[in-house]
């Protein structure tokens, strides 16, 4: 295992709150307009079930989008993602608004982002991702890129890397074993 994973794993460890970014991580950011102009997009269930089971594990989920969309705000409330920021071109204020209303301090905080936007979340989060697909300044600045793509089960990879690190991944899949 080399250095730099062992360093991601362990920031991994100590995470109590992950926030995803949508467009490019929950979705594979492509925007398909219907014929009325209205927007649809698509979010991949492996991803659901893990940000489940991550906050079946204690950990705490956000979302900060810099787009706003009525589909995201159904996708967070399906996945009962009750802390919602949407319409967000200042991520960072965004963030500092979300560790007031949480009382987690930054690096308690994991964030997963694509794009250059993004970048002020992920340089003070505790545990900073990106996706393969993402910006090249997003991931040369990032503590960990999943082998996934956004929107194609991306979010599962980290969602299971922090159970992992967390020592609790078997615990999540328990009651599916027995």
């Amino acid at each position: 295992m080399t250095d730099h994973l062992q360093d991601a794993i362990a920031r991994a460890a100590r995470i109590r709150l992950m926030i995803f970014d949508v467009d490019g991580v929950l979705t594979d950011g492509s925007l398909h307009f219907g014929a009325d102009g209205e927007l649809i997009k698509t979010f991949n269930v492996l991803d659901g079930q893990g940000i489940r089971l991550l906050q079946q594990s204690g950990v705490a989920t956000a979302i900060i989008s810099a787009r706003q969309s009525p589909l995201v705000q159904r996708r967070a409330s399906d996945l009962g993602i009750t802390h919602v920021f949407q319409g967000s071109h200042d991520k960072r204020a965004s963030f500092e608004q979300l560790l007031a209303q949480t009382g987690f301090m930054a690096e308690q905080c994991g964030f997963v982002g694509d794009d250059v936007i993004d970048l002020p979340i992920l340089l003070r989060a505790g545990f900073a991702a990106s996706v393969p697909n993402g910006h090249d300044e997003v991931r040369r600045r990032v503590h960990f890129v999943t082998t996934a793509q956004g929107g194609r089960g991306a979010v599962r990879e980290l969602c299971d890397l922090i159970l992992s690190a967390q020592g609790n991944y078997e615990a999540a899949l328990a009651p599916y074993l027995a």
